[in-house]
């Protein structure tokens, strides 16, 4: 994953640090900053060329929270994927963030595989979403399938799904066997294959 570039925005120095060191050791180019202005004016004023990025913020910190440098990206055109770090108490923020187009959220604290699945995730999701949604297959999800599809890929529970989406836990289990037929597979590790593209 040399060519991953991570943005890690979180204004909690030791965690910041740790979590730098933990993505460089997965071998992601790592950048990170102490706040979102921070980040924006860094990321706005580079090149960029054809490293895949992502990037990894906090969602409650002070001056600009996670949420309001989320719309910040969205206002200024960038298509960055986001994975937000959240405490326990900050879920229904972080259900707002994925409604908004977050890619996933993860609880603190986290097991180190559980980051680095979601960054790669995020990236392989974003890409298939540039690449047309992959064609075949997919294709013929209808436009809450895919819904459901990104967010089951994203590892979250039927009723947080149902919470972003605002529908009943019984609708999302409706969608997921329809989108199960569909793709033509019969187990979780079956659809992430065909999500990611190696199906």
């Amino acid at each position: 994953m040399q060519d991953t570039r991570v943005y890690l925005v979180d204004d909690n120095d030791g965690f910041r640090d740790s979590t730098a060191w933990l993505l460089q050791t997965a071998g992601f180019e790592t950048l990170a900053y102490a706040s979102g202005a921070e980040f924006i004016a860094a990321y706005t004023g580079e090149r960029h060329g054809d490293a895949a990025e992502c990037l990894v913020s906090d969602i409650r910190m002070p001056q600009m929270s996670g949420l309001q440098l989320q719309d910040e990206l969205q206002r200024r055109g960038c298509a960055l994927p986001l994975v937000f770090v959240t405490a326990h108490g900050d879920v229904p923020l972080a259900v707002e963030a994925m409604r908004k187009g977050a890619s996933n959220f993860i609880e603190k604290p986290f097991g180190d595989d559980t980051l680095i699945d979601a960054i790669r995730t995020a990236i392989a999701s974003a890409r298939n979403s540039a690449g047309g949604a992959q064609g075949g297959r997919l294709a013929q999800l209808s436009p809450r399938e895919r819904q459901v599809l990104d967010l089951v890929v994203a590892s979250k529970p039927n009723k947080i799904i149902a919470d972003i989406l605002g529908i009943s836990i019984k609708t999302v289990e409706l969608h997921r066997s329809n989108m199960m037929n569909k793709l033509g597979v019969r187990s979780l590790p079956e659809l992430m294959k065909v999500a990611l593209g190696h199906g």
